[in-house]
């Protein structure tokens, strides 16, 4: 079947995610192969995956150790729940797991995406402070545009109005921070930054003794790769021990070699109380997401009398299949020094996109770490013209869709406060493959340059 028998099937019987009808009406690729950083269509086309999938394919397509990894476990165990009951997989999956992150963040709930981890957080928080004679402690903070998923849970504790307001009423109690935009290196003490101080006054105005948890992602994706100024995090840790409050962080994107580091404590030195995970454990090979919780922390809401269990639970939380391909994912990522690769490349990768912003009077700001960034877009940094609504449109929804395939660079445009390009490498990518990229961004923001004129 070609390319186009296939996305006429799809248009009739597959429901596309965040996906807009004209986007869906295009000649969209269909891919049917992956290999290291690339993919290929039905046309035979090799794209490069710039984005990693979306911000997951850590360790590359087509990693043959990994799909064995799934195959003997498919043979051996298909399915077995951990509802009173475990097996092997997800033992060593978690026990993996402990052994890299930070302090004494032991135990890991399983679930099969970022959203669910996030409203695992949620309903933790909640039960482990009414486990602790604190029912009152419900409400939540979070940071403006940031983006934690999309069941309604954790929908209600992002702050994007575009993708919540079609789901309303959402959870109660849930209230917005500024985020860290504008704050980068060293902003003098931590604790004396607006962005800081608001959270405590937000704090004091809801009253301390009924937040249950603050949540925040050590690089805000929302807004654009969003790296904290020094102190940030401590400063976090410190208001929330200081109030009783539940330090999440969500790390979804940043966890397991994004930033460099297995978690977001490699950059910020903090440990939080929960860490939400999801895309990189498996590098995108099998569903699979999770929350670590403090051991402690466990302890003491099953060793409550008015806990005992945490009321959570899903069919495939655990899944043999997918905690096996995770297991083989981390090891794998131990083993051939993956974050050293980031690590190394990350240095001269951020000069080249700075290199990029000068060349360029598209672009007004390039942010984030590791393999993690975001490049902001405008009509001309020279005079400081930002793009007209309708020009912001146009460069999302039509030139950069059409200079993706003329580059055969997969990235993303992102519409989230401000008109940017999405950059997220597999975190295997070695000298050629960042300079194919580069030179794919290069293209594209020339194609900006001639739909909008200065």
């Amino acid at each position: 079947m070609n390319g186009n028998e296939l996305r006429a099937r799809a248009r009739r019987h597959l429901g596309p995610h965040f996906t807009r009808k004209p986007a869906w009406d295009s000649e969209f690729p269909v891919f049917v192969r992956g290999d290291g950083c690339y993919l290929v269509d039905t046309e035979g086309d090799r794209y490069l995956d710039g984005l990693a999938g979306l911000f997951c394919v850590n360790m590359g397509h087509g990693r043959q150790d990994i799909a064995a990894a799934a195959a003997e476990q498919v043979g051996t165990l298909a399915y077995a729940s951990n509802w009173g009951m475990a097996h092997p997989p997800a033992i060593e999956a978690a026990s993996l797991i402990a052994e890299l992150a930070p302090g004494d963040l032991g135990t890991t709930f399983f679930v099969n995406s970022g959203s669910e981890a996030v409203e695992t957080a949620v309903k933790f928080a909640r039960q482990y402070h009414r486990s602790q004679g604190q029912p009152q402690r419900t409400k939540i903070i979070s940071r403006e545009m940031a983006y934690h998923g999309t069941t309604l849970g954790a929908l209600s504790v992002t702050q994007l109005p575009k993708i919540k307001e079609p789901f309303g009423p959402l959870l109660p109690g849930v209230r917005a921070v500024p985020n860290t935009l504008g704050y980068l290196g060293d902003c003098g003490p931590a604790h004396e930054l607006p962005c800081v101080q608001a959270i405590e006054q937000v704090i004091e105005e809801e009253g301390p003794e009924t937040i249950a948890a603050l949540f925040a992602e050590p690089v805000q994706n929302g807004r654009g790769a969003l790296v904290p100024p020094l102190g940030y995090w401590q400063a976090l840790r410190d208001i929330c021990d200081k109030h009783g409050i539940l330090l999440v962080s969500d790390e979804v994107i940043c966890s397991f070699g994004r930033l460099g580091y297995w978690f977001g404590h490699g950059l910020t030195g903090v440990v939080p109380d929960m860490i939400t995970f999801a895309k990189g454990s498996t590098s995108g090979y099998a569903p699979l997401g999770g929350m670590i919780a403090r051991e402690q922390l466990v302890q003491e809401l099953f060793g409550s009398s008015k806990g005992g269990v945490f009321t959570h639970g899903a069919t495939w939380g655990g899944h043999p299949v997918s905690t096996a391909v995770a297991t083989a994912n981390i090891s794998a990522m131990r083993d051939e020094n993956v974050l050293d690769n980031v690590q190394g490349h990350a240095p001269a990768f951020r000069a080249a996109l700075d290199s990029l912003q000068k060349s360029h009077r598209c672009v007004k700001d390039v942010r984030g770490t590791g393999f993690f960034y975001a490049i902001e877009l405008m009509a001309d940094h020279n005079s400081g013209r930002e793009f007209t609504e309708q020009e912001s449109l146009t460069v999302l929804r039509e030139v950069l869709p059409e200079s993706f395939k003329r580059t055969k660079v997969i990235l993303r445009g992102d519409d989230r406060g401000a008109t940017m390009l999405m950059v997220s490498p597999p975190l295997v990518a070695d000298d050629d493959v960042l300079d194919d990229l580069l030179h794919g961004i290069d293209g594209m923001l020339t194609d900006v340059e001639k739909a909008v004129q200065p």
